[in-house]
């Protein structure tokens, strides 16, 4: 790649090396290893690349640190494309991926690109979101909560830190759907990002924030806020084990925030395989279960195949969504 292309890479500084033997799978030189983050140091996409990076150094799957890229632009847009038309076949190159490229595929954020023009190889780990109100509101459960969404949608204000269309936005339009409200009649309220999302429910100026389990770790035990329901399939273990689901609170919602990566459609199937096997190898590593963890993330099982379809499918269901609410055609 260009050394223009280079600015503001970072290499991970390397926390443990080992080299292990892993049959057909080769451990990977440092120069031959990079992972593109589709933002500015230090977001999710960032917490995504070194995700990868430091687990697989950690444990061994390669032997020296890989390459961090930063490439920030258009929502992820610039990288989509800076991969499909420069390097659409590079066997050594992953990219950063979440939930929030699959809304932003789906809303045609990405030009002409679709999700079949990239080859989607696995998570890592996965958030979730999550129906959050302050200590102080009057509703102690969704159904309280829910009971007047339903008779006064627009008087209770939503916040969060996307603005309508993002993820954090899609929740909110979803909880409203499952109780037949049209999420055209919601207030929301947008944020730039999740911290001030946080600060304003604190502060009573938003009434509900759609924020994502991971941010409220610290906030649980101060005792500031409520969370009214994870939206996640089943409920998740440690610090929100008492947190029930939307779903087993009888409303079909759940928001998965996946954290994965991609890489150019014309690499060979053989290149591609051995990525899918390194994750794979990678998620069921002991040592690695810490380094998701840490950053308040959640195991998940989908690589290959699986996560293709998994991601996919996801875009389907948000095209769906956007239609519905007119944001697309």
């Amino acid at each position: 790649m260009p050394s223009t292309k280079r600015l503001a890479a970072a290499l991970v500084a390397p926390l443990a090396i080992a080299t292990v033997s892993l049959l057909s799978l080769p451990v990977m030189a440092a120069d031959r290893s990079e992972c593109i983050a589709p933002a500015k140091p230090g977001g999710g996409y960032d917490l995504t690349c070194r995700l990868a990076a430091n687990g697989l150094l950690e444990t061994g799957v390669i032997d020296s640190p890989m390459m961090v890229t930063y490439m920030p632009g258009g929502i992820g847009a610039v990288a989509y494309n800076h991969v499909i038309g420069v390097r659409s076949d590079d066997p050594n190159l992953i990219v950063a991926a979440s939930t929030g490229a699959a809304v932003n595929l789906a809303l045609g954020k990405f030009g002409k690109f679709t999700a079949d023009d990239v080859r989607w190889v696995g998570a890592l780990g996965v958030d979730y979101g999550a129906v959050v109100v302050n200590a102080d509101s009057p509703w102690q459960t969704l159904d309280e909560l829910m009971d007047d969404l339903k008779k006064h949608p627009s008087d209770i204000p939503f916040g969060a830190g996307g603005t309508i269309g993002s993820q954090d936005w899609m929740k909110a339009a979803l909880i409203a759907k499952s109780i037949d409200v049209s999420p055209r009649k919601l207030r929301y309220v947008s944020f730039e990002g999740g911290g001030e999302a946080l600060a304003a429910l604190l502060g009573n100026h938003i009434k509900v924030y759609t924020g994502d389990l991971s941010e409220l770790q610290s906030q649980l035990s101060s005792g500031k806020i409520r969370v009214l329901a994870a939206l996640s399939e089943e409920r998740v273990p440690g610090a929100f084990a008492d947190i029930p689901t939307a779903t087993e609170q009888g409303y079909d919602v759940t928001w998965p925030i996946w954290r994965g990566y991609y890489m150019g459609k014309d690499v060979s199937d053989a290149d591609y395989n051995a990525w899918v096997e390194r994750l794979k190898l990678l998620s069921e590593k002991p040592e690695f279960a810490k380094i998701r963890e840490a950053r308040g993330l959640f195991p998940i099982q989908k690589f290959g195949p699986d996560f293709d379809q998994y991601v996919k499918a996801q875009i389907t269901d948000f095209k769906t969504l956007a239609q519905e609410v007119g944001l697309t055609q």
